[in-house]
C-alpha cells in the first residue's frame, strides 16, 4: 500500500508499506508523469515500512511504463529513501552505484525529517 506525503510540486513523497499492488505502482507512475510534465527536475522521497513484497501481476505494466524513464534519468534530482529494513537500504545503495549521476541518500527511520528536508533542498544543519 502507499500513501502520498505532501512535500512540494517538484517532490514526489510517498510512504510505502506492506504489499505493493499494481494499483499502487500505477498511482506512483501517474504522480511521476504529472511531476515530470511540469518540472525539469523531480526529486523523490520514499519512506518504506515493512515491505512484504510486490504483487507480481502488476509488474509487467509497471515495467512497460518505467522503461521510457531511462531516457529521462537526467531529470531526477535528489532521491531519499528512509527504510526500516536493511535490504531496502542496501538495494538503494546498489541502485545509486548503477546511477551515479542521480543524488541518492539512504536514511534510517529516526532520520526521516532530515531526509525529507534534504530531498526538498533545505540547507544542511551540519
Amino acid at each position: 500500500m502507499h500513501r502520498v506525503i505532501e512535500a512540494g510540486e517538484d517532490v514526489i513523497a510517498l510512504e510505502v508499506s506492506g504489499k505493493i499492488t499494481g494499483a499502487d505502482l500505477d498511482a506512483m507512475m501517474d504522480r511521476l508523469d504529472q511531476a515530470m510534465a511540469h518540472h525539469e527536475k523531480v526529486h523523490i522521497f520514499v519512506e518504506t515500512r515493512g515491505i512484504d513484497g510486490i504483487e507480481l501481476s502488476g509488474l509487467p505494466g509497471y515495467v512497460a511504463r518505467a522503461m521510457p524513464l531511462f531516457g529521462k534519468l537526467t531529470r531526477f534530482g535528489r532521491v531519499a529513501v528512509v527504510a526500516d529494513q536493511t535490504w531496502v537500504r542496501i538495494g538503494t545503495r546498489v541502485e545509486s552505484a548503477v546511477l551515479p549521476f542521480i543524488s541518492y541518500k539512504t536514511f534510517e527511520p529516526a532520520q526521516r525529517e532530515e531526509a525529507l528536508a534534504w530531498v526538498k533542498g533545505a540547507p544542511s544543519a551540519a
